[in-house]
């Protein structure tokens, strides 16, 4: 019997437990947010460039080993 109550936790306890992770999180401000978002964006929009330019590489590559 024990052990079925250990195993699964009241849902008030669960949602105690949430809320209080939740005001422990510290969320950036306006402008953190903007800056790291356009980091993401640019470092994304660059690693795109560069798998692609690869890729173009690997099937020129290949082209001329089947011809």
């Amino acid at each position: 019997m024990e052990a079925e109550k250990k195993g699964k936790a009241p849902k008030k306890n669960w949602t105690k437990g949430l809320q209080a992770e939740f005001k422990k999180i510290i969320w950036p401000d306006r402008q953190t947010l903007v800056k790291q978002t356009i980091a993401v964006v640019v470092i994304t929009a660059i690693t795109g460039v560069l798998i692609s330019a690869v890729d173009g590489v690997v099937l020129q590559v290949l082209n001329l080993l089947i011809k």
